[in-house]
């Protein structure tokens, strides 16, 4: 009943998480990407003063979110002309990233398309559907009988950003294979390099779409930008008719997002300072431990953007998770996003500041060199 899905690969952890725990000063976990800073005030306060929620929140969220999310599109991601019947409520990313395939009526005999090293929850998504999952970057290679095209830009684990034309060449392949083209963007205000200063695009850019949305879902999270990962805050946005669908799904299935989440959700879109402020946070942290990993003698590919490093020292991923278990570091093996990862491992930057410092000084320190 339950082998659809295999076992939660964080499970394949537990040895290395054991060897880390039992280094004399203690664990460096830079695995898991949760973030550690608090939530910011703002947001707390809007979520503090909505307690008394006796009602029924709507499915396809409020007005007032709805206007928060369009008006946020188009001052953040440049994409402006939403309407308020194009964008709902998700609680968290992954639920609508896992569902979507089944939601979308995808089954036995589809293909669902992702990137050749990819966030686990879209092959959870065509497994629980009954479709068939094909990581493949290229355009070009798309089969025809594609249903569903997911693109992860910024993209976990691997942090790499697609330019305006490489997207662009995406959606017009899955126009001509009328397939829906799904936007992991949830990593887009933490840009590194050019990136920094260049906006990220969205799907949804008219730069990328030329205005016309059919067929195109942009999902994003707060998770990351406003250490809101425990509110379950995210949103999608995509042509009307689409959002209407899933929305009707949504509604069937209870699938709700809190009113007082919603308020928070608002509070957090419409302060900017605060995601300003917490970019700067994870730039030193980056900073800090991306110098020491070069050092250890990683080759750090991608990492344009988000809260990783993904680092190869050449070997199987699992070795590397060894050597680095036995600094007391735990880190993500590769394999866990599909073949195009197994000689690489992800570092996590959401870790403190002391943790990612004492991280960073055991990786020279394994060298012999000086903190």
């Amino acid at each position: 009943m339950f082998d659809r899905l295999p076992e939660y690969p964080w499970q394949k952890l537990k040895p290395y998480q054991a060897i880390a725990e039992r280094h004399p000063q203690g664990i460096v976990d830079l695995s898991v990407g949760s973030p550690v800073d608090p939530t910011p005030s703002v947001i707390q306060e809007a979520l503090n003063q909505s307690t008394n929620a006796p009602g029924y929140p709507a499915t396809a969220g409020s007005i007032e979110f709805r206007t928060a999310v369009v008006e946020w599109f188009a001052r953040r991601r440049g994409v402006s002309g939403l309407t308020l019947d194009q964008v709902m409520p998700t609680i968290g990313s992954k639920e609508l990233i896992s569902w979507l395939p089944l939601m979308l009526g995808i089954g036995p005999g589809d293909i669902v398309v992702q990137p050749s090293v990819a966030y686990t929850a879209y092959v959870v998504g065509a497994a629980l559907c009954g479709a068939e999952i094909l990581s493949e970057d290229d355009p070009a290679k798309w089969p025809s009988n594609a249903k569903l095209i997911w693109i992860n830009s910024p993209g976990n684990p691997d942090g790499r950003v697609l330019d305006v034309e490489q997207m662009r060449a995406c959606v017009l392949k899955a126009r001509e294979l009328g397939a829906v083209l799904a936007s992991d963007e949830c990593y887009a205000e933490l840009g590194w390099g050019r990136w920094s200063e260049e906006l990220i695009p969205s799907v949804l850019d008219p730069r990328v779409s030329d205005g016309n949305h059919e067929n195109l879902l942009a999902i994003y999270s707060l998770s990351k930008q406003s250490n809101l990962a425990g509110y379950r805050a995210a949103f999608a946005a995509g042509p009307k008719e689409m959002i209407k669908g899933l929305v009707n799904i949504r509604m069937h299935s209870g699938l709700m997002m809190p009113t007082p989440v919603q308020k928070a959700v608002i509070a957090a879109l419409g302060d900017e300072e605060h995601v300003a402020v917490e970019r700067e946070i994870y730039r030193e942290r980056r900073e800090v431990l991306l110098d020491a990993v070069r050092v250890h003698g990683f080759e750090i590919a991608e990492s344009q953007a988000g809260l990783y490093l993904w680092a190869t020292l050449g070997e199987d991923c699992w070795i590397t998770v060894q050597k680095m278990a036995e600094l007391g570091i735990l880190v993500v093996p590769g394999e866990f996003y599909e073949a195009g990862g197994s000689k690489y491992v992800r570092f996590s930057i959401t870790a403190t500041d002391d943790k990612i410092a004492e991280g960073a000084r055991r990786l020279r320190n394994a060298l012999g060199l000086k903190h």
